[in-house]
């Protein structure tokens, strides 16, 4: 009988034993539970542009489902938009959402991997926060991502990235990201 391991992510790891300490100790909190921790982390596109062609969008989904490493949910248009040529129904798009392990190793690979790929990159906007400790982000193109073939593609698609965490406030988010590693703009 095979006995399987299951170790916990790289980053999983640090932010245990080093980004926990110097958030508690940076917000001076009481309790190890009032920390932030990241929840989950969202990756939605939208693929209005091939909504009639059936091929293009399968392969679009797959790509998505290639890069998070989970199979993405088809989203639908809720309402009929005339000018759009968008009926009730229609797939427009699909969404991934990460928690657990897989969130992150996503994290991982997006700080360590894809944002370094980024052509002419010089940090991440830190405007981005929603005001209750979420951020949220857009990816230009899948191609920053090694997972993605080069040869394979169609054509260049964006996505955006929602990373949503117990924090309360904008600063304390910016702290926790910014100790996982997210590589922000300097103001």
């Amino acid at each position: 009988m095979e006995t399987k391991t299951t170790s916990k992510p790289r980053l999983a790891v640090y932010y245990k034993e080093q980004v926990v300490p110097a958030l508690k100790k940076h917000f001076d909190y009481k309790n190890i539970n009032e920390v932030p921790a990241i929840n989950k982390i969202v990756i939605s596109a939208g693929f209005g542009d091939i909504k009639d062609n059936a091929k293009s969008f399968a392969a679009a989904v797959d790509e998505l489902g290639l890069i998070t490493g989970q199979k993405p949910v088809v989203t639908t248009a809720k309402k009929a938009v005339a000018n759009f040529k968008v009926r009730e129904g229609m797939k427009i798009g699909a969404k991934v959402t990460l928690r657990g392990n897989t969130m992150w190793e996503f994290l991982d690979r997006l700080i360590a991997v894809a944002l370094p790929r980024v052509r002419d990159f010089r940090g991440i906007s830190p405007k981005s926060f929603d005001g209750r400790g979420n951020f949220s982000m857009g990816v230009k193109e899948q191609l920053i991502f090694p997972e993605i073939d080069y040869d394979k593609i169609e054509k260049v698609r964006g996505f955006d990235i929602s990373i949503i965490t117990t924090a309360k406030t904008d600063e304390e988010a910016k702290a926790l990201l910014t100790e996982l590693g997210m590589p922000f703009k300097k103001a």
